[in-house]
Formats: C-alpha cells, structure tokens, sequence
C-alpha cells in the first residue's frame, strides 16, 4: 500500500496534469471559459494546482490554503500533535475523531471492507520498519521475519471500531493508522467541494498527481491529463496515455519509483497487510477513475496490493469506477489492460 505519507511523496505522483502548456498547445480554441483564477501551493509533501472559473470573480486561495492547513492537521502522520499522530501515540483505547478524520475513516473502512482487506490503514507499524513511514527513512539492513510477524499483530482495521460515530476504539495495543493513501484524494475533494459550494462549475483541483474535475478547461473542452509511463528512469513528461475527464476523479498509485534495495533485492513501498512485506506482483501501476478523488486514491492503492488479475476483476464489478492498468506479462513484455468503460475518458 502506498502508507508512506503526506509529507514526504511529492515527487512520485504517477498522473500529470498537462491540459494547460502541452496537450492543447497546438489546438484551435473552442468556445472559451477561460478562467479567472489560476494558482498552485504547497501542500502534505507535495504541490497542489487549482484552476477554476468563477462568474462572481471572487479569489479563494487564502480560504484553500487553510482548509489544506486543517486536513493536514488531522491526518498527517509527520504533524507530532495532529489528530492522527495523538490517536497512534495514545495509549487510552477510546478516543473522539474530528470532521476530516471521520470522513476518511469511514471510507476507508468501506474500502476496506470492498477489497478484502487489501487497502488497510493500520499497516503503519510495518510502513515504518521497512522505512517508508514518519520514522527516519533508511532501508532495512537485515529482513528480520520474526519482526515483520510480531508487527503483524496489530494490523487489521477490523481491530479499531466506532462505538458510536465520531468515537473511535482500539481492541488491542500497538494499533495505528496511516492514511496517506487517501489522504490527498480527500484533500482534493474537500477543495472541489468548497469550489462547488461556491457555485463554481468549471475546475481542476490537483495535489501531487491525484486530480478532479468538473465542467470544461480554459479553452471550453474536456480536462486533459496524461497517465506516466511506469518505468525507474521515466520523466514526468514520458506518458503511456492521455485522458480527458468529464467530471471525474482520477488516481494513480505504483511501485516503480519509491523503493529500498536490500542486498540486491528491491522492497517497494507498497505494503502487503495480508503478508506483512513489500508487495511484489507485476502491476506497475494502477489508475482509477472515480467520482471523488479519495475514493479513487484508495482503491489505486488497494489495486497494486492485490495485483492486476484481481484487481481487474474488482474494478470491473463497481459501476461507479474504471480502471487503467499497466503491468508486466510472461515474457516480461509491458502491457496495458482497461476496463470496458474508459473507453469514453482515452484520448487516441
């Protein structure tokens, strides 16, 4: 699972949003709606893009910046006294959520619940001993299998229950969470939602990579964004497809370029709940389109634990999500798999 977190991931994002300087560089205009506001930040490790229309003409960084500023505040596992980080240090099992926690945990544990197991935030402790979590971040120097097995005991999402909503108990010792691989898809979405309530049509929220959409781009078309090619020695501007969003969420989560090598052997960060270690199937990466960001974020997640046959086959179940997948065959040749409906998103 992509747990490594907020603050230390922005560089890895798989998708880019390039509507704006290289996709329609060389195309005609079409009815405009062009913009009145454009502005990025800084924002959970990484970079955050907003881009919107607004007929009231009314700017919204300062109120974005601090809606940002409080998600991280209750979901950042590097914030020492964010909400997140006194829920895993605390030793009292029961203990109250907030707004943005509520919300993530609960769909989290939807997700959770969907695949199997297969997305699970409380991987945290295995997260940090293969050196991809809050801890200082170095590889481990010798796989202790006795370790990885002891730490297993408090993983298991199913081991946190809600009493009621809002409160929130652990059944055994040991137990944390980290949400960092939904935690910038809701980011997304709890923009996208402020821009709506503002009655906003036209957007593009985007931080590090996960991106949604609602209404058309500057130059009156679909939001244009290309999906990267998922190999080590890649640039951002390699892509393996593009894709128009028509008021869509679209993640990406893959393995290719956040990694420790241990004598000779590569350990990705995604982290296996079910096994405790490093996921190593042959997905590269996995997209997915959604209607909001964090929903997307998680199951891209869950997709590179379960590997491409599965996750497949989950993906095509839920009418509500498409899926592009990119991973190595038999022969060691890359391929690309996608599910019927995203036919409507390719650009050829």
């Amino acid at each position: 699972m992509r747990f490594f977190f907020m603050e230390k991931i922005g560089w890895q994002s798989l998708v880019f949003v390039l509507s704006f300087l290289i996709l329609n560089a060389c195309k005609e205009p079409a009815k405009s709606v062009s913009p009145d506001f454009a502005f990025q930040g800084k924002t959970m490790g990484t970079t955050y893009s907003v881009k919107y229309h607004d007929p009231a003409k009314k700017g919204h960084q300062k109120a974005i910046d601090s809606l940002l500023v409080a998600v991280n505040q209750d979901l950042s596992t590097y914030i020492e006294d964010s909400h997140i980080s006194i829920f895993n240090k605390k030793e009292t099992r029961t203990q109250k959520g907030t707004p943005h926690f509520d919300k993530v945990f609960m769909k989290a544990k939807e997700i959770y619940q969907k695949t199997d197991g297969a997305f699970d935030p409380t991987v945290m402790p295995l997260v940090n001993y293969w050196g991809f979590g809050y801890t200082p971040k170095k590889a481990v120097t010798e796989v202790d299998e006795t370790k990885v097995k002891d730490l297993m005991k408090s993983v298991g999402f199913d081991k946190i229950v809600a009493p009621k909503f809002g409160v929130y108990a652990k059944l055994e010792e040991g137990i944390q969470l980290d949400f960092s691989a939904i935690a910038k898809g809701y980011g997304v979405d709890v923009i996208a939602d402020f821009l709506e309530e503002k009655g906003i049509e036209n957007y593009m929220v985007e931080i590090g990579g996960e991106v949604r959409t609602k209404g058309k781009n500057p130059r009156g078309d679909w939001w244009l964004m290309g999906i990267n090619t998922p190999s080590e020695d890649a640039s951002t501007r390699d892509l393996q497809a593009k894709v128009q969003l028509k008021n869509k969420a679209l993640a990406t989560s893959g393995n290719y370029r956040n990694f420790h090598e241990v004598d000779g052997k590569k350990y990705a960060h995604t982290i296996n709940p079910k096994t405790g270690f490093p996921e190593a199937n042959t997905l590269l990466s996995a997209s997915i389109f959604a209607n909001d960001c964090m929903t997307a974020d998680a199951y891209a997640t869950a997709c590179m634990v379960m590997g491409i046959d599965r996750a497949f086959e989950l993906v095509k179940t839920y009418a509500d999500l498409e899926g592009y997948f990119i991973y190595i065959d038999d022969n060691g040749d890359m391929q690309v798999k996608s599910t019927k409906g995203l036919e409507q998103f390719l650009v050829k």
